[in-house]
């Protein structure tokens, strides 16, 4: 095995520890996959790694559930640094319009993995929402959406946008999606860092 497919392998098993450590709420080894200055970006949340593990225990008190499943990955190594792209689910489980539903958007995670201490470590996470759904758990129950509320938010989020808001949160509206500006932006910005540019947060 050469050493870029090795640390192709590694980096893939970040990233789905990243997702099965999160997700189990096993916050002590989840931790472990941060870079000390790493930063969660998300339709609900942007800052630093512990801060979003803080956040995301809050939720869980309150009864807040998103889950993530994983798909392939791209991944360019370079150094020591990598580009990760994986395909991934997001899915929000919660009340809408006071109907239990699942909301699931499809993306991908863009991450900019870098090595800390002889370590890959995950640097900066930028999901790519590209399209969502809303499902009724019971098919027979359908959610009263507000349709004009649901058309302010960004196509490739909208519906998982609709649910946060409900619940309180604050959405960032100009998150990347399959087409546009903001996804372009994101490409250079991780061929930059790639090249051995600083990282634009």
């Amino acid at each position: 095995m050469d050493d870029t497919l090795h640390d192709e392998l590694l980096i893939r098993r970040l990233v789905e520890r990243w997702a099965v450590w999160r997700d189990a709420g096993d916050w002590e080894r989840f931790a472990t996959c941060w870079h000390p200055d790493g930063v969660m970006m998300a339709t609900w949340f942007q800052g630093p790694w512990a801060e979003f593990i803080r956040v995301t225990q809050e939720g869980w008190a309150r009864g807040v559930s998103i889950l993530h499943f994983l798909g392939g990955s791209a991944i360019e190594v370079v150094g020591d640094r990598a580009i990760a792209q994986t395909k991934m689910t997001i899915s929000q489980r919660g009340l809408v319009e006071g109907v239990p539903c699942d909301v699931v958007c499809t993306g991908r995670f863009y991450d900019f993995i870098t090595k800390h201490d002889g370590q890959w470590k995950l640097l900066h996470r930028q999901p790519i929402y590209e399209k969502d759904r809303i499902d009724p758990i019971d098919p027979a129950a359908v959610p009263k959406i507000d349709a004009a509320t649901l058309a302010e938010f960004p196509e490739g989020y909208r519906h998982l946008a609709y649910i946060q808001t409900r619940i309180g949160y604050t959405v960032k509206r100009d998150m990347p999606m399959l087409k546009g500006l903001q996804v372009e932006a994101l490409y250079r910005r991780g061929a930059a860092w790639l090249a051995g540019g600083p990282l634009e947060r």
